[in-house]
């Protein structure tokens, strides 16, 4: 059994082994899994190059912990609950037998298709359980799993495909996302056009819509499932093998791909899931993210199922066919644990309250966000009308990068304040660093967040071009990995993140890269340049604004703006177009060429003044034209 913190000196005894014997504390963790062969040391690794290896030479497959224990020991528990996005179909269930089952068979389909150990298989699903069933049939047999979020538009899911040259693509025919109907395969096929790469293509037959199927290359999910045995052997797959690659917004246009690999990650995953949301046996667990985010992997499939959970998976979208959606389902299924984004939160609380007159919600044990800094007020909502104040809020702050949770209350043993990420977890080092790299020791400070020691989950390096990773993460502030996000600390040494201190906006928690949304905008005929930026926003937590240069005068504005937004929204999904879209004459640029982005930070925010020193501007008359241009 996992070890579990239940009281504030617990987790201080387990922070400070952690800290002081890192190899010694993670040693007797990592041996409460299921291991093939034991592993010879528990940690080497160096920031320099930056290369970090935990439970080098252990041999294991991940489907070992998550799966076939629990189907042998507890094969009647449910793991998964799929709520649909519609509440007039039946919700479905797989227990543990059945999910090891299917997995199984899917793991033979994979195999029949071609697919071997070390491949790549690209992941392009609704919210279904057959979605996890694929993630966990390639990780059974160690082909390397690419999960792609199915609101990326067709190049953004080709450019994904091409660079981890994908042989295999899973899809389902079509979606439901509240009312819209989204036809997958349509979007799958268009970017199949340039992806040579890919030999299979999947289709689970999801809505029954009639669907086109490319002959040899395209085949039914439910045929392929019935032909095969559901008999299959775990691949023996050593510590440091891959187990998945998920892509991430960057700064410039190119998408990162970052590496996980198999043995750190379970460990980490699994630790933090029982302990953060102090997980007991038999609760329902609920997360409403996505699995095309490190959420969904993170926190609806591995960490749960790594400890025996029943984890619900919700298909549809928090306002569908009301508003009232999450807590009729919490109250459906008995909830105990509820995960979701400060995005929903904020959006919900807009509505009121309401329509949670006739909701219990009394199951309800421990509250959670993630994916951006909450705002205190929908902590306060949040932790009053769906709490009812009798809910710790665990505010966990985390990366695509990190694998798991790195700073977070642990529920009912960290006192919690509203809007804090509050304390790191064990084996967690951070740090905050000021504008010359020097660390800040003392508590009542702001500065750059950092980490300075490894701890399992973290990511080995972005796929195909290590270089980047290095230059990304770890070359900024020697010997330490840099997260990208300025925090403060308090007296009490509790951390509030205050946001990106780089060139990346979060948009209702999805993580979109300046540079891929200004590649996409300078696609447009009329525009000679671009530079967006993120500005505050009520529901989202941030907007995109871009200020647009163009080739000529303008006569329709409105109709150049509505084309940039539609052009986004095709390239690389609607969750990435720009709230708002200024014409301007020039933008506020250094003599070298950079453009000083906290000026037109500071503009998409509605400021008039406190631009700091533009004196190195080489037009510093451009700041007073953008304000003036401004409507």
């Amino acid at each position: 059994m996992l070890n579990q913190i239940n009281s504030i000196e617990e987790y201080n005894i387990a922070y400070k082994a952690s800290i002081e014997n890192p190899e010694t504390f993670w040693d007797e963790i990592a041996n409460t899994f299921v291991w093939r062969k034991k592993f010879s040391s528990v940690l080497e690794w160096n920031f320099t190059e930056p290369k970090i290896e935990w439970f080098k030479d252990g041999k294991l497959n991940i489907t070992d912990t998550c799966i076939e224990q629990h189907a042998n020991s507890t094969p009647e528990k449910i793991a998964i609950i799929w709520e649909p996005n519609d509440p007039n179909e039946n919700f479905r269930t797989l227990t543990y037998l059945q999910l090891f089952t299917q997995v199984k068979k899917c793991a033979n389909v994979l195999i029949k298709n071609g697919i071997c150990k070390g491949d790549k298989v690209c992941i392009y699903m609704p919210m279904v359980p057959e979605a996890a069933v694929a993630m966990l049939a390639c990780a059974r047999i160690g082909a390397i799993h690419s999960v792609v979020f199915a609101g990326f538009s067709a190049q953004s899911l080709r450019d994904r495909i091409n660079d981890s040259s994908c042989k295999l693509i899973i899809t389902a025919d079509a979606v439901y996302r509240g009312s819209k109907l989204i036809e997958l395969k349509k979007i799958v096929d268009e970017a199949l056009l340039q992806c040579p790469s890919i030999k299979t293509c999947l289709v689970l037959n999801h809505r029954n819509i009639s669907t086109y199927m490319k002959s040899e290359r395209d085949k039914f999910w439910n045929d392929e499932m019935q032909n095969v045995s559901d008999e299959n052997e775990a691949e023996i797959m050593d510590a440091e093998s891959p187990l998945f690659i998920l892509y991430t917004s960057g700064s410039t246009g190119k998408p990162k791909g970052l590496l996980h690999t198999t043995a750190g990650y379970m460990v980490y995953t699994a630790y933090t899931f029982k302990n953060v949301f102090n997980y007991k046996p038999d609760e329902i667990y609920c997360c409403t993210a996505d699995i095309g985010w490190i959420t969904g992997h993170s926190y609806i499939i591995y960490g749960p199922l790594a400890n025996g959970a029943t984890t619900l998976m919700f298909e549809g979208i928090p306002t569908y066919p009301d508003h009232g959606r999450f807590w009729d389902i919490i109250d459906k299924h008995n909830v105990n644990i509820f995960y979701t984004a400060p995005t929903a939160i904020r959006s919900l609380e807009a509505f009121g309250t309401d329509i949670l007159e006739n909701k219990n919600l009394s199951s309800l044990r421990v509250l959670g966000t993630v994916g951006e800094p909450i705002n205190e007020e929908a902590w306060n909502w949040y932790f009053e009308n769906i709490g009812k104040k009798n809910c710790p809020i665990v505010d966990t702050w985390w990366q695509t990068e990190t694998g798991g949770i790195l700073i977070s209350p642990i529920a009912h043993v960290t006192k919690i304040k509203p809007a804090f990420a509050t304390l790191p977890l064990p084996g967690i080092q951070p740090v905050l660093v000021d504008e010359n790299g020097n660390e800040i020791i003392e508590n009542n400070v702001e500065g750059n967040l950092c980490i300075k020691f490894p701890w399992p989950g973290i990511a080995r390096s972005i796929y195909g071009n290590h270089e980047r990773f290095k230059s990304t993460y770890f070359s900024d502030y020697p010997n330490m990995y840099f997260t990208g996000d300025g925090s403060k600390r308090d007296e009490d040494g509790y951390y509030r993140i205050t946001g990106r201190v780089d060139d990346i906006i979060k948009v209702s928690g999805h993580r979109i890269g300046t540079g891929e949304v200004e590649d996409a905008i300078n696609m447009h005929d009329c525009v000679v340049e671009s530079a967006v930026v993120g500005f505050p926003h009520e529901i989202k937590g941030q907007g995109i604004y871009a200020f647009i240069i163009c080739n000529k005068e303008t006569a329709d504005a409105e109709k150049i703006k509505n084309e940039i937004k539609i052009h986004v929204s095709n390239l690389i999904g609607s969750f990435a177009k720009p709230e708002k879209i200024q014409i301007v004459t020039g933008l506020p640029k250094t003599r070298s060429g950079k453009i000083m982005r906290r000026i037109l930070r500071k503009i998409a925010d509605g400021e008039k003044e406190k631009f700091g020193d533009i004196s190195t501007l080489l037009d510093p008359n451009i700041v007073e034209k953008i304000i003036s241009e401004k409507k």
